[in-house]
């Protein structure tokens, strides 16, 4: 079904949203502020804590580096952990057990190299990978840091042929930097970074607690605000913060996370120190400093995780087929990207988004994905099911190759004042089609399903842009965070995304079957 129902209309509102996020990129004056409702009560790794008590433990949490972050494997068998330290090892460690007591407990062992230097002290970053891990039974695990074992921590692993993930938008925390709080604080970078670990802590509690099914997370990138292209040792302080406070939540002490490349993780090494990501694609031409796309297998579906702040289309088609020829028989093929080339937020879904959308739609299509899971636009958007217009179209190469310095964002606002050269970008933005507008249940639908999600924090929310956009099935902006859950079986994908205080569902379910 070709989308040119209306072009005359949808062009002067593609137009209208072009010069809009031409002049304000991440203008927002919606934020979610802890401080307006201190009797809310989150659990912490320090207990059940309010506002005042949280504000209490965050002298001790901004400033604790060492916190562990656990990541998928390569596959259900395996699972990846890092953390820093101030001492190096010969060779980091992880003891794990099925006795909380650890007894008859094993070692692994993994890598030990020189990280961050934050405030003159030198860290050091830490990775091991386990393997051999059986489905749905619980495993006790310690890392050796700075020569002493941390306190024991569990984790449960999943029903590969069953399993759910919680997906959720840009936790970004330290992005309510600026904002005036109901305290009467003028939010900081350490502030901001305080209020919204806070909420980071009561969306995944809220989750956890109505969906125990939950087998991990993926975030689609943007875990924190400070993009840091000064490189001073402040900015560098303000980083390892927002990590701080971003890793400080107990409910990531089970929960393994599989973390995107977001465009405020992308130019500093800190993303890559944190996360121990599987099967990373070194082979990138043009990769970012903060490292790889990767991908992983879980049961029967295979995600690709593309690094997208690289804007060589080339790298990531080369990613995807080497991740398909590896798993050449996998059900489900799931993209995960931080920018939203199909989504419906004022900030970037008509704008930079295009600079990635009419090189990636084909590649998507040739290679027979599935669902691409989006971030970016703090604004929930799903699509109906899409397929390339089989055109060739221009792919704006002279943006593109400035998205790594985050300057694409000066060039476009500059290019769009330029009549011609904003007539151009709509005429590229038209390059897909509606392959099946279907709703609720899916079988065997033709096309790409595209998902962006809202804010999990409510760090930063964005508006939605003016007219929707005839791509979009459904869309919403409630000013509230949000979360997703997705079941996989080996014959189903199923969505539903979630109001995280009240715990309501926000849309319909969306159901793929393939048979």
């Amino acid at each position: 079904m070709k989308f040119f129902r209306n072009k005359k209309r949808l062009t002067t509102y593609v137009l209208t949203a072009l010069c809009l996020a031409s002049t304000a990129y991440a203008a927002t004056s919606h934020w979610n502020d802890a401080s307006a409702v201190p009797d809310a009560v989150v659990s912490t790794q320090a207990g059940d804590q309010n506002w005042s008590q949280w504000k209490e433990s965050w002298e001790t949490i901004k400033g604790d580096y060492e916190q562990v972050s656990m990541a998928p494997g390569k596959n259900a068998s395996q699972m990846n952990f890092a953390w820093y330290s101030r001492q190096q090892a010969e060779q980091s460690e992880v003891r794990l057990s099925t006795h909380a007591d650890m007894s008859e407990s094993s070692v692994w062992r993994g890598t030990s190299k020189t990280g961050t230097v934050v405030d003159g002290t030198q860290y050091y970053a830490n990775k091991v990978t386990v393997r051999g891990l059986k489905p749905e039974t619980t495993y006790y695990y310690q890392v050796r840091c700075n020569g002493s074992w941390k306190e024991v921590q569990s984790f449960k692993t999943g029903n590969p042929d069953d399993f759910s993930f919680m997906y959720v938008g840009d936790p970004q925390i330290g992005a309510s930097k600026g904002q005036t709080s109901a305290e009467g604080n003028k939010q900081d970078g350490e502030l901001a970074a305080r209020n919204d670990a806070y909420n980071w802590n009561k969306t995944l509690n809220s989750a956890l607690s109505q969906h125990p099914e939950i087998n991990f997370l993926v975030s689609p990138g943007d875990q924190i605000n400070e993009p840091a292209e000064d490189q001073s040792s402040a900015k560098i302080k303000l980083q390892e913060i927002q990590y701080a406070g971003y890793l400080s939540a107990k409910a990531l002490r089970s929960l393994p996370e599989a973390a995107s490349i977001g465009n405020h993780d992308s130019m500093t090494i800190g993303y890559q120190n944190h996360f121990h990501v599987p099967n990373p694609f070194t082979e990138e031409a043009t990769p970012t400093v903060a490292g790889h796309g990767y991908f992983y297998t879980y049961g029967n579906a295979l995600f690709i995780v593309i690094n997208a702040n690289n804007y060589n289309a080339a790298d990531h088609e080369a990613l995807i087929k080497k991740a398909i020829k590896a798993n050449p028989d996998v059900k489900w093929r799931i993209v995960v990207m931080h920018q939203d080339i199909y989504g419906s937020g004022l900030d970037h879904s008509d704008s930079d988004g295009i600079l990635l959308r009419t090189q990636l739609t084909p590649i998507y299509d040739a290679n027979k994905i599935d669902v691409v899971l989006q971030g970016h636009d703090h604004t929930y958007a799903r699509t109906y099911q899409l397929s390339s217009d089989g055109r060739q179209h221009a792919d704006f190469a002279e943006y593109r190759q400035h998205g790594q310095s985050g300057q694409h964002h000066n060039l476009l606002g500059a290019a769009l004042k330029n009549s011609d050269k904003k007539a151009e970008f709509v005429k590229q933005n038209l390059c897909y089609t509606i392959a099946d507008m279907r709703q609720g249940t899916l079988v065997n639908p033709k096309g790409v399903f595209y998902m962006s999600s809202n804010s999990a924090t409510g760090s930063k929310f964005y508006e939605l842009i003016p007219q929707q956009q005839d791509y979009i099935a459904a869309r919403s902006q409630s000013w509230r965070p949000t979360y997703s859950v997705i079941h996989i079986t080996k014959d189903t994908f199923q969505i539903d995304t979630y109001d995280a205080e009240s715990g309501a569902p926000i849309d319909q379910t969306y159901q793929i079957i393939k048979k």
